[in-house]
């Protein structure tokens, strides 16, 4: 069908995915040093991005959003043309990203009243923003028309869930993501803590004092909300995001589909295409640190 979907930077899809899919993105920015500001994979790779991070541990980056004209720049030519526009931006409970979406559209709208936008808040981030992008895309691609793909997305969003973990807790602490006083106890203790993010905010999910048990309790939290659904796995799109060590998702990955697919007996096993490995942007990474690992799952579209 005849429309364009787009996403802000935060959806962390590889670059040859976009291109595969049709999709647009409206990158957000990253500085190192609070004056000179780069757009992310357009002026700074994400691996440049975490090579800068863990060469300089004591040195925080800092995200910012797309603005008003990134969008406009990308709707106008659209709009111009009468292509109509589904555009899927961040939570806005972490980013005005949608905020900048909304006047860009009003902006194009004087210049072309009869401009078709809408303007989404996934309530998701990261990976699980870019698992909600495909499925509009898988949607389009099927043949599904303008206003049942925007009907169906707002649907499915809720059932959006993060499970995931982090190399240490300062980065948390330093992004004003939780309280101070748990990001000294988590300094002190050395603890790694389970967080999970559900429709559109983080909530932490428990600690434990290792790597290793962090992350099977990132599995026992997917498992969970698995069977607290009661649904058949491959209802879900499934995806696990990390950070810098790819070599350490990759065998996580291993792990995940023995483990879930010795609780799922009777259903056909997970395959390792059904379990995607995506790189976590610096949009989200400015607050995880170089180490976040863990899930993305949300409802399939169809």
């Amino acid at each position: 069908m005849e429309y364009q979907i787009i996403s802000d930077g935060s959806c962390d899809l590889p670059s040859e995915l976009v291109k595969e899919k049709n999709i647009l993105v409206v990158p957000f920015y990253v500085t190192f040093d609070d004056r000179t500001y780069k757009k992310e994979i357009v002026d700074i790779g994400i691996r440049d991005f975490y090579e800068e991070m863990v060469k300089n541990p004591k040195i925080y980056p800092k995200s910012s959003m797309p603005s008003a004209q990134d969008y406009v720049d990308v709707f106008m030519p659209l709009a111009k043309q009468g292509t109509p526009i589904i555009c899927i931006c961040i939570t806005t409970k972490f980013s005005g990203s949608m905020q900048s979406a909304l006047t860009a559209k009003d902006m194009v709208l004087e210049s072309c009243p009869d401009a078709k936008i809408t303007v989404i808040d996934s309530t998701v981030d990261t990976v699980l923003q870019g698992q909600y992008v495909l499925e509009a895309a898988r949607m389009q691609a099927a043949g599904w028309d303008y206003d049942a793909v925007i009907n169906r997305l707002e649907t499915i969003k809720s059932t959006g869930r993060i499970f995931f973990t982090v190399g240490d807790i300062e980065y948390l602490k330093h992004g004003g993501r939780i309280g101070k006083l748990s990001g000294l106890a988590g300094s002190i203790l050395g603890i790694k803590p389970l967080i999970t993010l559900k429709e559109g905010e983080i909530f932490p999910s428990g600690i434990t004092r290792s790597r290793k048990k962090s992350l099977d309790k990132v599995l026992e939290l997917l498992l969970a909300y698995l069977e607290e659904n009661g649904k058949d796995i491959h209802t879900f799109s499934l995806s696990i995001g990390f950070g810098y060590d790819k070599q350490e998702a990759e065998e996580f990955k291993e792990t995940a589909l023995s483990y879930i697919n010795e609780k799922h007996k009777g259903n056909s096993p997970l395959t390792a295409e059904e379990l995607p490995l995506y790189q976590i942007g610096a949009t989200i990474s400015v607050h995880t640190g170089p180490y976040p690992l863990g899930f993305g799952i949300i409802e399939r579209a169809f």
